[in-house]
């Protein structure tokens, strides 16, 4: 499991080091991590540090001081080494010691005129004629993103970016411009091809739209990790799938491993059905209940014969959890259902047609615990506006605001229903109402496609039923996966199996009705 924090708490555990005077000593263990970092890069790309040329597009601070340590360690490895400053000083202790190792520097700051345009295309040139970039402009306690001479030498190199063939690129900390804390990106931002991250993973390395700019992002361990409070964040890895997801003992029957009723489809959706339906059957459900209209019934049967199919009530049916809304629209029964389901006491995966019934409900106060709302971005800009419409939450988004700050509106819209709530999407995040969020960025860009997210709630209806009665059933996790934040991590495991399964020929055209297939092979674990 990867646990994440934000730039807030990793600078409160480095203080008490930094007041006792070891602040040299963290620059250099995260520089020299940095250097590893792009020394492995170096070697992979050309097959040796030898001879590449390396720029370091260096700041102020002590993150443009690591990218001047770690350039250094490079120059003395035979890499030529030069440092474009972009602001009016460079670290002193760092710059000292890239001289030291023959490195040179350009500066772009405190030119005017001709001669400051005539840096910028000096600049951009030597960055666009390298093999390696190591980005240490801003680290992770900077404000807003890119300005002045950075910004313009950035915005020169990306219209100019080559493509295959373009250097690599290493991010020092966070890539520039990317919120260490929220992932919210003010642009222009330099993507990275490794994030060289120190003390901890950030939060904004793990958020859209920040994480699809970190590339990958490797940690260097600095010694203050022991100082380190509760991760806000985490993220749940193959092995923890294969560890929580849960599996029937011995003496198991249907019962014991969990009823799913799904409330999906209508005459005008009947798809939605037979994909819900299926994706719970094949993500091992002990039993899967429909109800719905006598045409879908009909369907979901021929196509997956051992669904137990009625027009019931919610009340009338034995369950351990509920999917309601894939496909159920314009259907009076199905919407009559959906209501029963959202103020009822089992919990519920709340997708697409039942995400208005539930804004309504959150207004009302009668969303009961266990309900997991699972919108995509535009979807949860509607439930906010709903909601605020009604007098619950913050002012309301759009959904470029959402997609700019997914991290803040899954958490705010959390807090707003009392509902778990899955922000899906290339990294898709669950935020519980106590706080907790998990996030996971599994699944194919394939995925984007109809009927996905049916697919997605059906293995969802399925490991919130298992976990239905069992308030401890993750508590191998940790002491935070116990209680009703179980039902988050059900929520976070479906979501990395239904990615996995994405995955699971290669990449490639997943249509759903293939995906809920793949699932079976993902989850014979150990196999």
């Amino acid at each position: 499991m990867i646990e994440v924090f934000t730039g807030e708490q990793v600078r409160a555990a480095e203080a008490p080091f930094l007041a006792a005077g070891q602040g040299p000593a963290l620059m250099r263990r995260a520089a020299h991590g940095l250097a590893l970092a792009g020394a492995e890069q170096l070697r992979d790309r050309r097959g040796a540090v030898a001879g590449a040329r390396v720029v370091v597009l260096a700041g102020t601070g002590n993150n443009g001081g690591d990218g001047l340590w770690a350039a250094a360690e490079l120059a003395r490895r035979g890499a030529a080494a030069l440092a474009v400053a972009v602001g009016e000083r460079l670290h002193p202790e760092g710059a000292a010691a890239f001289a030291a190792a023959g490195g040179r520097v350009l500066r772009l700051d405190g030119t005017d005129g001709p001669a400051a345009g005539d840096a910028l295309a000096r600049a951009a040139e030597h960055v666009l004629r390298a093999d390696l970039v190591l980005d240490a402009v801003l680290g992770t306690g900077a404000r807003g993103g890119l300005r002045g001479a950075a910004a313009g030498l950035v915005r020169t190199v990306l219209e100019r970016w080559p493509g295959p063939g373009a250097p690599l690129v290493v991010a020092c900390d966070v890539p520039s411009g990317v919120s260490a804390d929220t992932g919210a990106v003010s642009a222009p931002v330099l993507p990275a091809d490794v994030t060289v991250t120190f003390g901890a993973a950030k939060a904004g390395q793990f958020s859209a739209p920040g994480e699809q700019l970190c590339g990958r992002v490797r940690t260097v361990p600095l010694g203050i990790e022991a100082a380190l409070s509760a991760p806000g964040l985490r993220r749940l890895e193959r092995d923890d799938v294969a560890a929580l997801w849960p599996r029937p003992a011995a003496g198991a029957h249907k019962y014991s491993r969990g009823v799913v009723g799904v409330v999906a489809g209508s005459p005008t959706y009947p798809g939605a059905a037979l994909m819900c339906t299926r994706a719970a059957v094949d993500a091992g459900a002990g039993m899967v209940r429909h109800l719905g209209d006598s045409a879908t019934r009909a369907l979901v049967c021929l196509t997956s014969p051992e669904v137990v199919a009625s027009e019931d009530h919610p009340h009338d049916v034995r369950v351990q959890a509920w999917v309601v809304g894939p496909g159920a629209v314009g259907d009076p029964a199905q919407e009559a259902r959906i209501d029963a389901v959202l103020t009822g006491p089992h919990p519920a995966v709340v997708d697409a047609g039942a995400l208005t019934a539930a804004a309504r409900a959150a207004a009302d106060g009668a969303l009961g615990p266990g309900k997991v709302l699972t919108p995509h971005a535009g979807e949860l800009a509607q439930v906010l506006a709903w909601l605020a419409a009604l007098g619950v939450g913050e002012d309301a988004p759009d959904r470029a605001q959402v997609e700019a700050e997914p991290l803040r509106w899954a958490r705010a819209a959390a807090r707003a229903t009392g509902a778990v709530v899955v922000l899906k999407g290339a990294t898709t995040l669950v935020a519980d109402p106590g706080g907790l969020v998990l996030s996971q960025a599994d699944g194919s860009p394939w995925l984007a496609t109809a009927g996905s997210g049916d697919t997605l709630a059906g293995i969802m209806g399925t490991a919130l039923a298992h976990c239905a009665e069992h308030p401890d059933l993750f508590a191998a996790a940790g002491e935070w996966a116990r209680g009703d934040a179980r039902f988050a991590v059900a929520a976070a495991l479906a979501v990395a199996v239904h990615g996995y399964a994405s995955r699971a020929d290669g990449l490639g055209p997943v249509p759903p009705t293939a995906l809920s297939a793949a699932v079976r092979s993902v989850l014979r674990f150990g196999r």
